[in-house]
């Protein structure tokens, strides 16, 4: 009987184990249940006989016997080597942080404490400011971002800049399920009070435009004009929008890369097991330093499917300090987990009167049917496909990032 059970479980394990593996392709609901239910129920049937049923009880030929001695060896060194992997901290190459120059902090009321650069205006300030919203979630401001940006300080705009909480030189939170989309949203919130302007510019870069949307969508009397490049899907996701194909006549492509290519490169099983841990548990397997070091080494890795031509992104950590904090990996994780609690914000968005340019590289990694959204939201827009990059447009075409973002600054009317 011992022996059966022993056979029988391993055999639903590993069957479990390769359901939800397949699953897994599919974003099949049953994932979870696979890998957080049937999996260990099997393994630990499996584990529970093979260690407490007797060798003699489960047969009496010796070699029999042998094999099912090694197999607790086997397991044991198993055990023994998962733990190892999973527990053992790592360092992914980090290097010494340099604060960049001018950097300022805000004490917001949500009790975040954010890390900002301001950008002067030159000459009388237009009396609205721009605020730029960085990718990620977990995304960080350097000095090559504040350089890009400060020709349009130069016409008249104040230009901010933040590491959003969990994230660069802002603080990282005690709790990480405090961190969701709905505290990035109450935080621009409470930075545009800060700023005193009665109006604002947001600019939102992939992430960013997620988090411009959901606050234009509860203060759309606060924002004078949106600026979204390379937008992700508005959230909560309607992920059918990422089937719908684009025009032939915008002539976009696919990049030669893509960001599941640079996560599956990047991930090993423990910080698969650090997101397990956080997004399920809300626990911290591995410290933020470590966790954060990690993030700045992925982030390396997916940058490649960011651009048209590859040939312009290393793959190695940069060997000059740039200026910036690390990237945020707990604010990552469970930002994205807290997206399908959102309040749906289409009701509030539809027919916005805002004005909006949506900025699209040619070969974005952004799924085409995400921007149609956008477009639909908010008909007084322009849309403009920039040719030669991909989802960060000013990696390789930054003369026509900042001159598009010019134009549309002209010619808006964001001033009345």
């Amino acid at each position: 009987m011992g022996r059966i059970i022993i056979i029988n479980s391993g055999i639903l394990a590993f069957l479990a184990f390769l359901a939800g593996e397949e699953l897994k392709k599919y974003h099949s609901p049953l994932v979870d249940f696979i890998w957080f239910v049937c999996l260990p129920f099997f393994m630990l049937v499996f584990l529970a006989a093979l260690f407490l049923v007797r060798i003699r009880r489960i047969s009496s030929h010796p070699v029999t016997r042998n094999i099912f001695r090694g197999m607790r060896m086997a397991a044991v060194l198993g055990i023994g080597g998962l733990c190892f992997v999973v527990f053992w901290p790592r360092s992914y190459g980090a290097l010494p942080r340099v604060k960049r120059v001018g950097i300022r902090y805000w004490d917001l009321p949500t009790g975040s404490h954010l890390a900002y650069t301001l950008i002067p205006a030159k000459g009388t300030p237009k009396p609205t400011p721009i605020i730029y919203l960085q990718g990620g979630p977990g995304g960080t401001v350097d000095y090559g971002l504040v350089q890009i940006m400060t020709p349009i300080a130069e016409e008249g705009y104040n230009v901010y800049l933040y590491d959003q909480i969990g994230s660069g030189w802002s603080d990282r939170l005690a709790d990480i399920r405090d961190y969701t989309a709905m505290r990035h949203k109450r935080d621009l919130e409470a930075i545009v009070r800060a700023i005193g302007a009665d109006k604002v510019i947001l600019i939102g870069q992939s992430w960013g435009a997620i988090l411009a949307t959901l606050y234009a969508a509860d203060n759309p009397d606060r924002v004078a004009g949106l600026i979204l490049t390379g937008p992700g899907p508005i959230q909560p996701g309607r992920p059918e929008l990422a089937g719908i194909q684009p025009p032939d006549s915008l002539r976009l492509r696919q990049p030669y890369y893509s960001n599941q290519q640079g996560n599956e490169l990047a991930n090993n099983i423990r910080t698969r097991a650090m997101a397990m841990f956080a997004t399920k548990f809300g626990w911290k397997l591995a410290s933020d330093e470590e966790a954060d070091d990690f993030a700045g080494y992925e982030s390396r890795l997916v940058n490649r499917s960011m651009v048209c031509d590859t040939t312009g992104i290393s793959e190695a950590r940069p060997r000059v300090p740039n200026g910036s904090g690390e990237a945020g990996f707990y604010v990552q994780v469970m930002t994205v987990r807290s997206f399908k609690s959102l309040p749906d914000p289409r009701p509030k968005l539809r027919n916005s009167s805002i004005p909006m340019l949506l900025m699209k590289g040619e070969c974005d990694n952004q799924p085409w049917g995400y921007a149609t959204e956008y477009l639909q939201l908010f008909p007084n827009h322009r849309l403009v496909i920039i040719p030669g990059a991909g989802h960060g447009i000013f990696f390789e075409q930054p003369q026509l990032y900042l001159s598009t973002i010019g134009d549309f600054l002209k010619n808006a009317k964001l001033h009345s």
